[in-house]
């Protein structure tokens, strides 16, 4: 992995689309490379190393529609890979940047940076709370459930992905963005702790204001990570994605809440997921993807 050196980025692609109904996403960390992801980071000042893709083992046959967790197993192998490969980043020093892929991977990403980094702080960026576990979920699919996995609430084998990471303090976990969430995930997050701002408090509040609270209580151990989900910037700027929901972030609106986590001094990692180039537009949402990327690991106006 190299020496410690604080500006180098390490990014990690994962192909997978088992945690969602529609397929597509498991396209998402190519489309982002191709939309000029090295030249933006480099741009910035940022020197990168590319690890590659995660190997995501993709079963022949389909599960049931009933499956309360479908592809458990290989969700779960392809995070505890994804946790090793970013541990080793983050212990080296870098930033992980992960790729997706659908979000079921902040499983992986998650557990990697907890494990070298005591007191992590999460901001979910999001059209949804993604906070179900299999007796909530109206689906059964895991991109639905990876933060509540976080903070330690789930079935046993998402939370063996983790292996000995700790979960996240869900106290120091705040939702961004959310204008979509099932009746058992809102119970879940009231219950363990988490900081919603919907997209209600945001039009009433502004972002700059929702992003200083925000960074107050994710940052407040010292180290945060960002995971962002596309679909919560509104489909007119982000059409590319799986679970596509009117009403959502504006270009302005993401970038302030990216350049807002940069200037907190406190960003330890990121995600970027759930691009799905096959519903996309001229891959306008991969370049979103990498836009805001710039703008979290420290890109700037002027």
């Amino acid at each position: 992995m190299g020496g410690r050196d604080e500006r180098r980025v390490c990014v990690v692609g994962v192909p997978m689309d088992l945690g969602a109904d529609r397929r597509g996403v498991d396209m998402g960390p190519s489309a982002i490379r191709y939309a000029g992801l090295h030249g933006e980071l480099t741009r910035i000042g940022r020197s990168v190393a590319d690890l590659g893709d995660v190997a995501v083992h993709v079963p022949e046959s389909r599960p049931r529609p009933t499956e309360h967790l479908k592809y458990v197993q290989e969700i779960a192998d392809a995070c505890g890979e994804l946790a090793r490969i970013v541990g080793e980043a983050r212990g080296s020093g870098a930033i992980p940047l992960v790729l997706g892929g659908d979000h079921s991977i902040a499983i992986g990403t998650i557990a990697g940076v907890s494990a070298h980094t005591p007191d992590l702080g999460v901001i979910w960026v999001d059209a949804h709370g993604d906070f179900n576990t299999a007796d909530t979920s109206p689906s059964g699919n895991i991109h639905g459930m990876p933060f509540a996995v976080s903070c330690g609430i789930g079935d046993g084998r998402l939370l063996a992905a983790r292996g000995d990471a700790p979960a996240v303090d869900p106290h120091r976990c705040v939702l961004v963005g959310a204008r979509t969430l099932d009746p058992g995930e809102k119970k879940l997050l009231r219950e363990a702790g988490v900081t919603v701002f919907t997209m209600t408090e945001i039009d009433k509040l502004g972002m700059n204001a929702v992003m200083d609270q925000t960074i107050r209580i994710a940052g407040s151990g010292g180290a945060i990570h960002v995971s962002f989900d596309l679909d919560a910037i509104d489909p007119t700027w982000a059409p590319g994605v799986g679970t596509p929901y009117p009403g959502g972030l504006t270009y302005r609106e993401a970038h302030l809440a990216m350049e807002k986590a940069s200037e907190s001094g406190l960003v330890v990692s990121a995600e970027f997921v759930e691009v799905n180039p096959i519903l996309d537009r001229e891959n306008r949402t991969a370049a979103m993807a990498v836009g805001l990327a710039g703008s979290v690991l420290g890109g700037r106006i002027l």
